[in-house]
């Protein structure tokens, strides 16, 4: 499993990519392999709140439906509107044409994984 040693990571297998205020999320290696074929995203409403720790879209594939929560609370500032017509991609490139949404942060950032952190969550 890619586990790019310059993101951030959550226990619930998302990925962070920290630019100034601005947070890139998407889910890791790890979870677009454990759902199989992503069918579905839910992008988030555009300009919504989303608060750490809390379900804010979700993701369907051929096996489930998973909730997607956010790393960090924030406002909703841009969408990969890609993901409406190649949900796909969450597969093929979850960690580049497979982002999900950005939120511009609010408040603290939260404890998130380093890159070894989450290798050893899966280890685990």
């Amino acid at each position: 499993m890619a586990v790019p040693v310059e993101l951030r990571y959550t226990a619930q297998h998302e990925w962070v990519l920290i630019t100034g205020k601005v947070a890139r999320i998407g889910i890791t290696d790890y979870a677009q392999d454990a759902l199989g074929d992503v069918v579905f995203v839910g992008v988030p409403t555009l300009g919504g709140k989303v608060v750490a720790d809390q379900s804010f879209t979700e993701v369907e594939s051929t096996k489930s439906v998973s909730d997607i929560y956010a790393p960090v609370s924030g406002t909703v500032s841009a969408v990969n509107e890609a993901l409406a017509t190649q949900p796909e991609l969450l597969n093929s490139d979850p960690y580049g044409a497979g982002w999900i949404c950005e939120i511009t942060i609010e408040g603290e950032v939260p404890g998130l994984l380093s890159a070894s952190d989450y290798e050893a969550l899966l280890a685990g």
